[in-house]
């Protein structure tokens, strides 16, 4: 780690970590903020927590999560959180493992330093701009797979279009299928329907040091802490089979993108 930042920000993801995984598969409230989305009394807890301490790491930067009302105020600031406090809130509320506190500082539209903590895997994952990505202390690096046929994708099911790929288990967080392109568990990861920066922010920098590109779903570069803070789906892969899977993937995605 050279970034002298990273260190606390690792802290301050473990923290919210232990905090969550103290309450996992407890007694806690839960609700819908809309139909299909669910947040329970954890999220905003770890928000609280995540915020104070980050602020305390660069009081400065902007705040952009999922669980604090949005500000343009963030937008006028050189630098922002972008902070996810349980990303796979489903599988937090059903007693799964997939959900990590995820956390990104970012810069110029891109990200510098990305944490994922995941302790219900035992796992935590980091990455600077530049400096690369690490699992528990591990070096990253995604495989060198040049073929699009026989890449393995998170997957529950995948379409009759997509048959000649292999599914593996999926994670309910995007954050952590992410993470797994990056530490060689799968090949692809594509998601096409618009989404929030917060959901992929630290993941994409995890998986980008690590070797990946990482686009939108469109194969487009992400900024981030942008106005509107969501994308168009992410397409994250080996650079081997990127632009084959952005070509097979177009017309559902230029399709999916219009609304």
């Amino acid at each position: 780690m050279t970034d002298p930042h990273l260190a606390a920000v690792s802290a301050a993801a473990a923290e919210a970590g232990r905090m969550a995984h103290g309450l996992w598969r407890g007694d806690f409230k839960r609700w819908e903020k809309a139909p299909g989305n669910p947040v329970c009394e954890v999220d905003l807890a770890v928000d609280d927590l995540l915020r104070a301490r980050l602020e305390e790491i660069d009081p400065e930067a902007g705040w952009l999560s999922e669980e604090t009302a949005d500000s343009a105020e963030r937008l006028l600031q050189s630098k922002a959180w972008v902070v996810d406090p349980i990303d796979g809130t489903r599988d937090y509320i059903r007693g799964r493992t997939g959900w990590a506190v995820s956390v990104a500082l970012v810069e110029g539209g891109k990200v510098l330093l990305g944490v994922l903590d995941a302790p219900s895997r035992n796992q935590q994952w980091c990455a600077e701009a530049g400096g690369g990505a690490w699992l528990n202390g591990e070096r990253l690096r995604v495989t060198d797979r040049d073929e699009l046929p026989g890449a393995r994708v998170p997957a529950d099911t995948l379409p009759k279009t997509d048959a000649d790929l292999i599914g593996v288990p999926r994670p309910n967080s995007i954050a952590l299928r992410i993470a797994m392109l990056a530490a060689g568990e799968v090949d692809l990861v594509a998601t096409l329907r618009w989404g929030r920066e917060w959901d992929i922010a630290a993941a994409h920098l995890i998986a980008q040091e690590a070797g990946a590109i990482v686009t939108d779903a469109l194969g487009r570069p992400i900024r981030f802490n942008s106005t509107s803070a969501e994308a168009f789906g992410v397409l994250a892969s080996v650079p081997g089979i990127h632009q084959a899977a952005v070509q097979r993937l177009w017309s559902r995605a230029m399709k999916a993108s219009a609304r």
